[in-house]
């Protein structure tokens, strides 16, 4: 199970991913949420928008710590790496959670509202990061283009993880998945945007 601080939220969003693992998403409400924490709704909607928050209530952490990595990355390196980088350390530190974080993705993955919430989440995040590539000097088509490889190499480890069965390292993942898009841009070089060949290859 994922870890919680004590106080209000912290009971809420236990209580919450208990019933989701009992039931499934959709079959809990906010009420039965506050009930098993022994609060009021009005207590949860002071900590959360709705209850699909209860699972992305660290998405906006995330996103500042990958976005402030990717800016204070050493000069010289390539934008593609400081992306993969940060996302890596994120992840790990997400993976780090075991068990927990993969059951909360297979919730995600049974439920059509939460996966339209996590891709504005992806997408929120892909925005954040070329904007922080922007900051680094990087072209804005450039930016949003790196932006949006580094994130699919993200989910693509990601996903490889919450596949697989007990203790599993992130880092080889992330550089199996970048390996492979680097390879692919290599093979085929003409169809890419100018540029984004030798900023996968740096």
């Amino acid at each position: 199970m994922p870890r919680w601080e004590a106080g209000a939220e912290g009971r809420l969003a236990r209580a919450a991913y208990e019933l989701y693992f009992e039931r499934g998403f959709d079959d809990v409400t906010v009420a039965e949420i506050a009930a098993r924490a022994g609060l009021t709704k009005r207590t949860f909607f002071r900590h959360f928008a709705d209850k699909r928050e209860v699972l992305f209530s660290g998405s906006a952490a995330f996103q500042e710590n990958v976005v402030a990595a990717v800016i204070s990355a050493p000069d010289g390196v390539a934008p593609i790496d400081a992306v993969v980088a940060a996302l890596e350390a994120e992840g790990t530190a997400l993976t780090e959670l075991g068990e927990g974080a993969r059951q909360r993705q297979r919730l995600i993955e049974a439920s059509l509202e939460l996966q339209e919430r996590e891709m504005i989440k992806m997408a929120d995040l892909t925005t954040a990061i070329s904007d922080g590539l922007e900051r680094r000097g990087v072209l804005e088509a450039t930016a949003s283009f790196t932006a949006q490889a580094g994130v699919a190499v993200f989910k693509t480890a990601f996903e490889r993880w919450v596949d697989r069965k007990g203790s599993v390292e992130f880092a080889p993942l992330v550089h199996e998945a970048l390996d492979e898009l680097r390879a692919a841009i290599r093979s085929n070089d003409a169809d890419t945007p100018p540029g984004s060949a030798k900023l996968l290859r740096s």
